[in-house]
């Protein structure tokens, strides 16, 4: 992994890590979320709706009308998917 892809990856760790456990509505959480998604190639114009799956597992929902599950997998990677 080349120097800048370890530094892409850190940033998205670190932000997905240090998301509070907060309220759904928390434009903390959006920014951060919408930060991940972004950071990852994928279109999301803001974030408006989260719901939480579980500890660092989440449904973010964009104003545009797409969706993603954002986690971390087993190997600590941060993920987004489109659903």
């Amino acid at each position: 992994m080349s120097v800048p892809a370890m530094g892409r990856a850190f940033i998205l760790t670190m932000a997905f890590f240090v998301v509070p456990v907060l309220a759904a509505d928390d434009p903390a959480l959006n920014r951060d979320l919408m930060a991940v998604i972004s950071l990852q190639g994928l279109p999301c114009s803001q974030v408006v709706s989260v719901k939480q799956q579980a500890a660092n597992d989440y449904i973010a929902s964009c104003k545009d009308g797409n969706r993603y599950h954002v986690f971390v997998n087993s190997a600590g990677r941060v993920i987004a998917q489109k659903q």
